[in-house]
């Protein structure tokens, strides 16, 4: 992964093997609490989402992503903060599941979206990691899913780790229209675009 500055990506991972990520409450919320302190720092969250073997996170990289050197290699702020969020859950995964090993697949993969110069990318993609779940089976409606970023959207959650103000510039958020637009299930063939060839 590279990320440049002032560029929006699709950010994914799944557990290794395709293994559980998160068992409970505490998971989610501790997932979440490493990602605010070692990726947040260095780009805006616009949408996310975590389901039981995977997630799913659309930023908008700032300014503030530099190269930083570890060990014998170069990554940017954002990388280097992916490593970390990996590292640090595992750990803390396999102590309180007495599990051992690989959680996450070796490799974060991540999609630059600002390369596709389409301008319904960003929106598309908003609404695909938001629907995640339901795409996904686990609830029957989006609503119903309480780990992604669409009750802060819906206004059914106060807080969030999203950037409101920049999902209206860059994805064309709006609250009025968003519930509906929502339940609208992106098209199949669309998806394929936010992911890495």
């Amino acid at each position: 992964m590279k990320f440049l500055p002032n560029n929006v990506y699709h950010v994914y991972n799944q557990g290794n093997n395709q293994q559980q990520l998160f068992y409970t409450d505490a998971d989610y919320k501790r997932f979440l609490e490493l990602f605010s302190s070692y990726v947040l720092p260095f780009a805006d969250v616009l949408a996310w989402s975590l389901i039981p073997n995977h997630y799913h996170f659309m930023l908008s990289v700032k300014e503030n992503c530099v190269p930083v050197k570890q060990g014998n290699i170069m990554l940017d702020s954002v990388s280097n903060g992916f490593r970390n969020l990996s590292g640090a859950y595992a750990h803390e995964f396999n102590k309180a599941h007495q599990k051992s090993g690989s959680v996450f697949r070796p490799k974060t993969k991540s999609k630059n979206l600002t390369d596709d110069k389409s301008a319904m990318s960003y929106l598309n993609c908003f609404y695909y990691i938001t629907q995640n779940a339901w795409r996904h089976g686990i609830v029957s409606r989006v609503s119903l899913w309480k780990y992604s970023s669409y009750h802060f959207y819906a206004g059914t959650r106060k807080q969030s780790i999203c950037n409101m103000e920049l999902a209206k510039q860059l994805c064309e958020f709006d609250s009025s229209t968003f519930i509906k637009l929502t339940e609208q299930r992106i098209p199949d063939e669309l998806v394929n675009s936010f992911f890495e060839a």
